[in-house]
């Protein structure tokens, strides 16, 4: 139970280190939607973002997970650092280079200006050289320094967004350096930002310039699989914004606004996001590190009933108080996307759950099934978006998005019984689970539409519902509860 208790206390750092920054970033989003001409330039950004995904996944080549696995060995810690660094450093430039002599077929590929993609590139560019160092301090267990690293990386993206959109248009001498197309101006202050976090965390590249040739090869055997399946997850959290530009019935301006609307209301489902981020950044490590126990299994189903009971408290309550925590994250005339919000939080939650499912294929490398695993989500996430898009609209990517998810979790946890037996507790994990998605959705679609939005017989019933949850997942883990809150 130490353990477990030692994986919640680094967990629940690594959920500073991601609400923080997140709580800034809403910040980051109303600057955005307040001083962006208007939704269509919000769709640009968006869809921009979902660029960068895609090229963090292919930069990274499943690099920073190989590096947890075999760095996890004590006579091959030096060499892992080492070859993992030498490689992304490598593959990065030519990236950087390359991409900046094909600026102009960029542009014309994407339909976005090649004035944004020169800055892009370098964001890209440093994301992908600061992978292993925070991986490595990670794999120490060094989660404070994680946390203020990425809470001073988000101060300064802020700030220079603020600086940027309301400080420097008062001097006109600054006029002369500096573009005013302010979608320009986001993208130079994310870029500031990256670069003063890059000098924070580069000191492993110092410590070790040692690359093994064979452990690369296994790095990569290892690692082409989660390329793959990194793929395949920015397909699930990506590609429905590129294929709502394309597939929309109306014209491009009009496609744009309509992505820029969507991406308000799917960005409403954060908490979720931050609460499934914050697990996955404290579980990762631990799995690898306990993988020789001989209590590896139970530790395992431990963890995984206790992500699910909390999750399902956490999703009862960001369904509940959404209306009221709305006007903090989007600006009015963003918020027409709302219905979309239970069904991407409740995708995240599945995403969540299927994060602590798949360490049967992570610790016996067998990777390559969670490449089949994702290919085949991405592939359902694609087929429900060009089929439905142009007749329900965004509604059918929240859909998609939340049937993709749900479909990794329950083939991850079929597939894990035949290679890895761990014994989950399914019946109780199925019961916080079911419940917590029945309330939720009843909650938003019928209570909140028939009582209104924001009136107290909606809170009242929200607070019962809550109640509920919270009073069957104390009584049935009471037991559980009191050991990880105890201090011995």
């Amino acid at each position: 139970m130490a353990t477990i208790k030692r994986l919640f206390q680094h967990t629940f750092i690594y959920g500073l280190a991601t609400v923080l920054p997140r709580l800034l970033t809403v910040l980051l989003t109303r600057l955005l939607t307040e001083y962006l001409p208007g939704t269509v330039e919000f769709g640009e950004v968006s869809i921009i973002f979902s660029y960068i995904i895609f090229a963090n996944v292919i930069l990274t080549y499943g690099m920073e997970t190989a590096f947890f696995r075999f760095y996890n060995d004590a006579s091959t810690k030096v060499k892992t650092l080492g070859t993992a660094l030498v490689s992304l450093l490598v593959t990065t430039a030519v990236f950087t280079a390359s991409a900046y002599l094909l600026l102009e077929p960029i542009e014309l590929l994407t339909d976005l200006s090649a004035d944004y993609w020169k800055w892009v590139i370098g964001i890209i560019a440093v994301d992908t050289l600061m992978v292993i160092p925070f991986a490595y301090l990670r794999a120490r267990g060094k989660s404070v320094n994680y946390a203020l690293i990425k809470l001073f990386n988000v101060v300064i993206t802020v700030g220079c967004t603020l600086l940027f959109f309301t400080v420097l248009p008062q001097f006109p001498a600054w006029q002369e350096y500096l573009p005013t197309d302010r979608i320009q101006l986001f993208f130079i202050a994310f870029l500031t930002a990256n670069l003063f976090t890059f000098l924070m965390v580069m000191r492993p590249y110092f410590i070790t310039w040692t690359i093994d040739k064979q452990l690369w090869k296994n790095m990569l055997t290892y690692g082409w699989p989660i390329l793959l399946s990194g793929l395949a997850f920015a397909i699930n959290e990506t590609i429905d914004k590129i294929l709502l530009q394309q597939f929309l019935p109306m014209d491009e301006d009009q496609a744009e606004s309509v992505v820029g609307v969507y991406t308000a209301g799917y960005r409403l489902a954060v908490g979720m996001t931050l609460y499934a981020q914050a697990f996955r950044l404290g579980v990762e490590p631990f799995f690898f590190s306990q993988s020789q126990d001989k209590n590896a299994p139970q530790q395992y189903a431990l963890i995984t009933k206790a992500f699910v009971a909390l999750g399902a408290i956490a999703l009862m309550v960001y369904v509940v108080l959404v209306d009221a925590i709305r006007p903090l994250i989007i600006e009015p005339g963003f918020e027409t996307a709302m219905e979309v919000v239970p069904l991407v939080l409740i995708a995240y939650f599945f995403s969540g759950i299927y994060q602590t499912l798949s360490v049967w294929y992570k610790i016996q490398d067998k990777t390559r099934y969670g490449a089949y695993i994702s290919l085949t989500a991405a592939a359902l996430t694609i087929f429900v978006n060009v089929l439905l898009i142009p007749h329900i609209g965004y509604m059918a990517s929240a859909y998609a998005t939340c049937a993709a998810y749900g479909l990794m979790m329950v083939v991850s946890y079929i597939l894990g019984r035949r290679h890895m037996p761990i014994p989950y507790q399914i019946m109780d994990i199925s019961l916080y689970l079911g419940v917590s998605i029945l309330f939720s959705l009843f909650f938003f679609y019928v209570v909140r539409a028939e009582l209104g939005i924001q009136s107290w017989p909606t809170y009242l019933v929200g607070s019962l519902l809550t109640l509920i949850v919270v009073a069957l997942v104390s009584f049935r883990e009471s037991a559980l509860i009191q050991k990880i809150l105890s201090k011995k």
